[in-house]
């Protein structure tokens, strides 16, 4: 079952025999080699969930959370949306964290982005592209945040990379900036607050060194007072 798990892992299923009655029949193939090496195995995860991770990623279909940090259902909780963004006016996002860190008490949110995102690299554009433009404008006012940055560099790979870091690291800030964060940090809880970048290329996750433990760091107008 293991060299069977790790085939499907690493080259998938051939897209042309992905069909919804597949779906069902690989579901239930999973079932039974995964009670072949655990018999209690969805006893246990149907008890309770207690993970200590919070996720915040994009919705590409090729950056799943728990396969590329090699954790398992239960270790992580996740939200993901185009471009991993964190938004104010979110409510999903905000129900998930609210609930993330006040219920779950989960001891690190991490925001994470890719490279080659294709939500950045639309917003980088001039295209029209319906709905999500909405969306995407989000991205446009961090890029024109940082802009003599990042039109001080002429490879539009590059830009496009360092837009996303970018974009990361104002949703981290972006996190800390929210009363559910800051009355965490408040009560003494055990809460860090992290941007990721994760290469397509490599599989490899990069630590953007951009880390909250406390609203120390936040432009006063943004630190809440107590209640």
């Amino acid at each position: 079952m293991e060299n069977k798990i790790l085939r499907n892992i690493s080259i998938g299923h051939n897209p042309k025999d992905i069909t919804y009655d597949n779906l069902l029949t690989w579901n239930k193939e999973w079932v039974e080699n995964t009670l072949n090496e655990d018999a209690n195995y969805f006893k246990k995860l149907a008890q309770g969930q207690h993970p200590p991770i919070l996720w915040i990623g994009c919705a590409d279909s090729r950056v799943p959370a728990n396969q590329i940090t090699g954790t398992n259902p239960g270790d992580i909780f996740v939200h993901r949306n185009i471009a991993n963004m964190v938004i104010h006016t979110d409510m999903s996002m905000l129900s998930v964290l609210d609930y993330a860190v006040g219920f779950l008490k989960v001891k690190h949110v991490i925001v994470c982005g890719h490279y080659g995102c294709g939500g950045v690299l639309a917003a980088m554009s001039n295209k029209q592209l319906g709905l999500i433009d909405n969306w995407l404008r989000h991205i446009k006012d961090v890029y024109r945040t940082y802009s003599a940055e990042l039109e001080a560099i002429i490879d539009e790979g590059e830009r496009g990379k360092r837009l996303v870091e970018l974009n990361v690291q104002e949703g981290v800030y972006n996190l800390c900036k929210t009363s559910t964060i800051q009355n965490a940090w408040k009560k003494g809880q055990e809460l860090s607050v992290h941007g990721w970048a994760y290469s397509l290329e490599s599989g490899i996750i990069q630590d953007l060194d951009v880390t909250f433990d406390s609203a120390e760091k936040l432009v006063d107008v943004f630190k809440f007072e107590n209640k």
